[in-house]
C-alpha cells in the first residue's frame, strides 16, 4: 500500500482512506455484514485511514467500526472522527454545536462506542457560526494535551477559519468535497492549506456515486437517500451528467481502467498532501477503488478529464446546504 502523510504534523496513512458514512446512514439501506466484511478487507489490503462521524446512524457507524476492528492492532489504524452535527430522533438535522464542553462530551461517547482510548484525528463536522472556531480548536487541543486525541482536523472550512484554528492548534488535515466535478475548494481553502502545510482528505471524489460509472438513468432513490434531493441527480441535470460520465468512460477505457478509477486517480494526482476518501460499501466496490492506485495519468489525461467534467450540471448540494458551508463563503 502506498502511503502519504496528513500534512506536516499529522500521521502517515494509506494513500486512500475509507469513508464509512454510507455503511450506516444517508445512502439508503445498508448491509451490515457486508459493511463489516468491507472494512476488514480494506484493513487487509493495507488501508489504515478510516473516517467516520458520531452522527452517522446516530452512533451506529462507530459501533460498526468497533466490531470491525475487534482483534486488530489498534495502533495500525488511524481513526478520523467528525463531531458536532446535532440530530433529532427522526434523523433530522438540528444544527452544529462547537462549544468546548460539547466537544469534550461528544468525545467521551465516541471513545465508548469505538472501544478505544483515543481518536487519531478529531474534527468538527462543520464550523459552528455561534462559536469562534478558535474555541472549538482549543477544546480539541486540550484533548490532545490530555492524550485522548492525537490530531485536530477540520471539515468544510474556508481559508479564514482554517488559519484561525491552525493558529490555536496545528491542523493535520481538512475534509471538503473535492472531485472532477466539485472544485470550488481550489479557490479558497486549498491554497491556504498548502501554505500552512495542512493535508487534504477530500470526500465525494465520485460525486456521491455519480462518477462511479455504475449509475443508471432509471435508478430510483428512497427518502432515506439524501441524493434524492441533490441537484445533480434531478431530471435534465442527471441526463447531462450521465453524458459527462460517458465522455469520462471513453478516456478511462483508453487508460485501461473504470470511470471510478479514473476519478479517484485524478484526485490522487492532485498532490502528495492529498489522501482521497472512498465511500465503498461493498468489497467489490472497494477492490475497484483500490485499483485506482495503479492508474497513471499524464498531464494530457488530466486536462482531458477536466475538460469533460466541465460539462457537469447542477451544484454539489442544495442552495440551503451550500449557504451554510463555511468553505463556500
Amino acid at each position: 500500500m502506498q502511503t502519504r502523510r496528513l500534512g506536516t504534523t499529522g500521521p502517515e496513512v494509506s494513500a486512500l482512506g475509507l469513508g464509512c458514512m454510507g455503511m450506516s446512514d444517508l445512502y439508503g439501506p445498508a448491509d451490515r455484514d457486508e459493511a463489516l466484511a468491507t472494512v476488514r478487507a480494506a484493513l487487509d489490503a493495507g488501508v489504515t485511514l478510516l473516517d467516520t462521524g458520531d452522527f452517522y446512524g446516530m452512533g451506529d457507524n462507530e459501533l460498526l467500526l468497533r466490531d470491525a476492528l475487534a482483534g486488530r492492532d489498534r495502533d495500525g489504524v488511524v481513526l478520523s472522527v467528525k463531531f458536532g452535527a446535532l440530530r433529532g430522533p427522526d434523523g433530522s438535522w438540528l444544527g452544529i454545536d462547537g462549544r468546548p464542553a460539547a466537544v469534550k462530551s461528544a468525545l467521551a461517547y465516541t471513545l465508548r462506542r469505538l472501544g478505544t482510548d483515543h481518536v487519531d484525528v478529531y474534527r468538527p463536522a462543520r464550523v459552528d457560526p455561534a462559536v469562534p472556531v478558535e474555541e472549538t480548536a482549543g477544546a480539541v487541543g486540550e484533548l490532545v494535551q490530555a492524550g485522548w486525541v492525537r490530531h485536530l482536523g477540520l471539515s468544510e472550512v474556508g481559508a479564514d477559519s482554517l488559519r484561525r484554528a491552525h493558529a490555536v492548534q496545528p491542523v493535520a488535515d481538512v475534509q471538503i468535497e473535492w472531485s472532477l466535478v466539485s472544485r470550488s475548494v481550489e479557490r479558497n481553502a486549498l491554497p491556504s492549506a498548502r501554505e500552512l502545510g495542512v493535508g487534504f482528505t477530500p470526500y465525494g471524489v465520485l460525486s456521491r456515486g455519480l462518477l462511479s460509472g455504475h449509475w443508471t438513468p432509471d435508478r430510483r432513490l428512497g427518502a432515506d437517500d439524501f441524493r434524492a434531493y441533490g441537484p445533480r441527480f434531478q431530471g435534465e441535470n442527471l441526463q447531462r451528467n450521465l453524458a459527462v460520465v460517458e465522455q469520462l468512460r471513453a478516456l478511462a477505457e483508453e487508460k485501461g481502467c473504470t470511470v471510478a478509477q479514473l476519478a479517484i486517480a485524478w484526485a490522487l494526482a492532485r498532490g502528495e498532501h492529498v489522501v482521497p476518501l472512498v465511500g465503498a460499501r461493498t468489497r467489490e466496490r472497494l477492490a475497484e477503488s483500490l485499483g485506482a492506485l495503479d492508474v497513471q495519468l499524464s498531464d494530457e489525461d488530466l486536462a482531458r478529464a477536466e475538460q469533460a467534467a466541465a460539462g457537469v450540471a447542477g451544484e454539489r448540494d442544495t442552495p440551503e446546504h451550500l449557504a451554510a458551508l463555511d468553505s463556500e463563503r
